[in-house]
C-alpha cells in the first residue's frame, strides 16, 4: 500500500485511529528528536535536577513548547512551497540573514561535536570497564590519549557511515529513521529504569515533582541563568531550525503530508524530549540533589551514573544503564550534526545534495573528534561566544519564519487566513518574545546590569 493511500485512509478516521498509521509514516520528528536528545539536553538535565531539585522541572517542557510551534510553521511552510528553507529566507526575507543563519548552523554543529565526542568516549570507556574491567582511566600520557582517541574514532565511524548512506536512496533514509525510533524507545527505558527504581526505594517525592511542572520562580544566580539559556538552546537550537526542512524534502513530503509533519514532531520530538529530559532531572533531583558534593562533580556523567546506584540498582547495572542511554543520546546528535553540515554547506555554496562536495560537508565536523582530549581545556574558551552567537541568531530565524509564515507572494493559496490565521501568529509572537527575553535577561546578567 503506497503511503499517499495510507495518508488518505488516515484522513477518512478519527484523531485518535490515525496515531498508528502516523507513527509508521512518521520519520523526520524523530531526526529532530535525535539532535536534541544528546550532551547537551543531558548535561542541562542533570542541571537542573541535581541544583534546584524539583523547581524547574518546568523549563525544559516550556523551551520545547515554543521549538514545537516555530516547527509547526516551517513545516507548513516548506511542505506547502517545496522550497529549501535556506532559499525561502534568502529570497523572500533577507540574504544576510539567510546566509548568517547558515553558517551558524554549520559552526554549532562543528563547535559542539567537540563535547559530543568527550561524552561519548567517556561511556563508551565506561561500558568498556564495566563489562570487561579493562580500565585505563588512571593512565596518564600517550596511553590514555590513544585510547581516548581510538574510542572517538569508532563512534566517528559509526557516525560517519550513517550520515553518509543517510540520503543515498529510500531505504538509506527510512533505516536511519527506523533506527532512531528504536533509539529513543531504548533511552526512554533506560532512564525509566532508574526512575522507577529510586520511586520503589521512596527517593522521589511525586508531588513535588508534580508541582516542579508549574512556574513558581526564575533563578537569579549565574548557573540558574545559564542553565535557562541552556534549555532553550539544548530544546531546539539554531541547527536544528536549518536541517529540519531538509529532511522534509528528504522523504520526498509534499501539502498532503502536513498533518503528518505536525503529529511527527509531537510523536519523534516533543513527547521522547519531555519524558528523557524529566526522567534526566527526576532521577538526578532524588539521588543528587542536596548532596554535599562540588557541582562539576555532580554534573560528571561518569559521577553521576555511580550515584545512580543510589536508587537501589546494583552497581553494575545502573552504570551500563546510564552509560548506555548517554551514549545512545550522543550517536544520535552526532549523525543530525554531520547532517545539518552537509545541508549547510550545501545551501551557502549551491552544492547538490547527491554531489561529492555535499557528501565532503558531511564529514566537516571531523575535528570534533579531538574533542576527547581537548575539550576540558578548549570548552570555557569557545562555550560563552558560540553560545552567545547562536543564542542571538535563534530569535532571528523565529522572526524570518514569521515573516515567510505572513508571505502572500510565498505561501499564496496556502497563506494561513482568518482565526487560524490569528492564533498562529499569536503564538509565534509569544515565542519570539520569550527566547528574546530569556536572551536579554541572560545578556543583562552576564554583563552585570541585572
Amino acid at each position: 500500500m503506497s503511503e499517499f493511500t495510507q495518508l488518505e485512509i488516515a484522513l477518512s478516521k478519527p484523531i485518535w485511529q490515525r496515531i498508528p498509521i502516523y507513527i509508521k509514516l512518521s520519520g523526520p520528528g524523530w531526526l529532530q528528536g535525535a539532535m536534541t536528545l544528546g550532551g547537551g539536553s543531558a548535561i542541562t538535565s542533570l542541571t537542573i535536577g541535581a541544583v534546584y531539585g524539583y523547581e524547574l522541572l518546568w523549563l525544559q517542557p516550556l523551551a520545547m513548547l515554543i521549538g514545537c510551534i516555530m516547527l509547526f510553521a516551517l513545516s507548513h511552510q516548506t511542505l506547502s512551497t517545496g522550497q529549501k528553507p535556506y532559499e525561502a529566507m534568502r529570497n523572500y526575507v533577507n540574504p544576510s540573514l539567510a546566509w548568517a543563519w547558515a553558517w551558524a548552523a554549520l559552526i554549532s554543529s562543528i563547535v559542539w561535536g567537540f563535547s559530543h565526542y568527550s561524552l561519548g568516549a567517556g561511556m563508551l570507556e565506561e561500558i568498556i570497564a564495566v563489562g570487561t574491567s579493562f580500565n585505563l582511566s588512571r593512565s596518564e600520557g600517550i596511553i590514555r590519549d590513544l585510547y581516548l582517541l581510538s574510542l572517538g574514532l569508532f563512534i566517528w565511524i559509526i557516525c560517519a557511515y550513517t550520515a553518509w548512506n543517510y540520503g543515498s536512496d529510500s531505504w538509506g533514509v527510512r533505516f536511519f529513521e527506523t533506527s532512531i525510533k528504536l533509539l529513543c524507545g531504548l533511552i526512554i527505558l533506560c532512564f525509566g529504569w532508574i526512575v522507577l527504581s529510586a520511586t520503589i526505594n521512596g527517593q522521589i517525592s511525586w508531588s513535588k515533582v508534580l508541582a516542579g511542572y508549574v512556574p513558581r520562580s526564575i533563578p537569579t544566580d549565574e548557573t540558574g541563568v545559564t542553565t535557562i539559556m541552556a534549555a532553550f538552546g539544548s530544546a531546539v537550537g539554531i541547527n536544528m531550525t536549518f536541517v529540519y526542512g531538509y529532511t522534509l524534502l528528504a522523504r520526498n513530503w509534499d501539502s498532503k503530508h502536513r498533518e503528518l509533519a505536525k503529529f511527527d514532531i509531537i510523536l519523534g520530538l516533543v513527547f521522547p524530549y519531555i519524558i528523557v529530559t524529566s526522567l534526566i532531572s527526576i532521577a538526578a533531583a532524588g539521588t543528587l540533589y542536596g548532596t554535599d558534593q562540588d557541582l562539576a562533580d555532580k554534573l560528571r556523567p561518569e559521577y553521576a551514573s555511580g550515584v545512580f546506584v543510589e536508587s537501589g540498582i546494583d552497581v553494575i547495572t545502573a552504570k551500563l544503564i546510564f552509560s548506555f542511554g548517554i551514549l545512545g543520546m550522543v550517536v544520535g546528535s552526532l549523525v543530525m550534526h554531520m547532517l545539518c553540515c552537509g545541508a549547510a554547506g550545501a545551501a551557502i555554496f549551491n552544492w547538490a545534495h547527491n554531489s561529492k562536495n555535499y557528501k565532503l560537508a558531511l564529514l566537516l565536523p571531523t575535528p570534533a573528534v579531538l574533542g576527547v582530549f581537548l575539550w576540558s581545556s578548549m570548552g570555557p574558551y569557545i562555550t560563552l561566544p558560540v553560545s552567545a552567537v547562536c543564542g542571538a541568531l535563534l530569535p532571528i530565524a523565529y522572526i524570518g519564519w514569521f515573516i515567510l509564515n505572513n508571505h502572500k507572494e510565498y505561501l499564496k493559496e496556502n497563506l494561513p487566513k482568518g482565526s487560524k490565521a490569528v492564533i498562529y501568529n499569536l503564538l509565534m509572537t509569544l515565542c519570539i518574545l520569550t527566547v528574546t527575553v530569556a536572551l536579554t535577561y541572560s545578556t543583562l546578567f552576564k554583563l552585570g546590569v541585572w
